[in-house]
């Protein structure tokens, strides 16, 4: 028998109203809903970029190849940091308002979970975050804005302020390790949860989509949210095929009156 959407929504209500450590893993499906394009679709940078082009090794290496790299980062970052959240975003940070929230961990490198009121210490960006540069040599941030202004004067690679030291967006290239703190911290929350809600992630991309094995290793229940299949929907006590930002907020506010 195949259950509603109304019945699946009930059910999700029911795992997050009696739950008290929720993680929540969140992929591309819950920003493009914020209008960011997803970078592997059809109007994202890897369509229009060779993906080849944008490795740690040229940035570090090839001046050029460094320009490139700043021109398109900086310019989707500046889109990410003018978009703003969903109701799927404010739906997680609701979590955090009802003391359920155990941590949020993102492919996106948009910082729109801050955005809509998750706090800082609780989202973890494994994949950076592209609305800000970091100096490679005094680990001075800078906002992706001003560095926009400063390529907008014709100057080819800004420079740190403080220390003169070359600056990279804050989001990881390829060849380039996952941030070691935000990963390790990220495994120890999975496996210390008792719900995981995956958002807007097909569960393809590692090492990042191994956090969700990790929280149902550990015991946790597992929800899938998503349109289209995903890696682990044989694996999630709850599967729902839908938009984020539709279905996750109908879970919150009917979980919250279970409380």
């Amino acid at each position: 028998m195949v259950e509603s959407m109304e019945q699946l929504i009930e059910q999700a209500a029911d795992l997050v109203s009696t739950s008290e450590q929720i993680l929540v893993f969140t992929g591309a499906g819950v920003s493009t809903e914020s209008g960011l394009p997803d970078f592997r679709g059809l109007d994202g940078i890897w369509s229009k970029h060779d993906p080849k082009d944008f490795t740690i090794d040229r940035f570090l290496s090839d001046s050029q190849d460094r320009k490139l790299i700043c021109n398109v980062l900086a310019g989707a970052g500046l889109t990410m940091t003018q978009a703003q959240p969903n109701p799927g975003h404010y739906a997680i940070a609701e979590l955090e308002k009802m003391g359920k929230l155990h941590g949020v961990v993102t492919q996106n490198v948009d910082g729109l979970h801050q955005k809509a009121g998750v706090s800082e210490n609780m989202v973890f960006q494994l994949h950076g975050d592209l609305s800000h540069t970091r100096c490679l040599s005094c680990n001075t941030r800078y906002p992706m804005e001003e560095i926009v202004e400063w390529m907008k004067e014709d100057i080819d690679e800004p420079e740190c302020g403080q220390c003169k030291g070359m600056l990279k967006p804050d989001a990881v290239l390829f060849g380039e390790q996952l941030p070691f703190d935000v990963l390790t911290e990220s495994e120890r929350r999975s496996r210390s949860c008792d719900l995981c809600i995956v958002l807007g992630s097909t569960l393809s991309v590692y090492p990042a989509a191994h956090i969700p094995r990790y929280a149902q290793q550990g015991g946790a229940k597992l929800i899938i949210i998503n349109m289209g299949p995903t890696e682990m929907d044989s694996m999630a006590d709850i599967r729902i095929e839908a938009k984020t930002g539709e279905a996750t907020p109908k879970i919150i506010a009917r979980a919250k009156e279970k409380m």
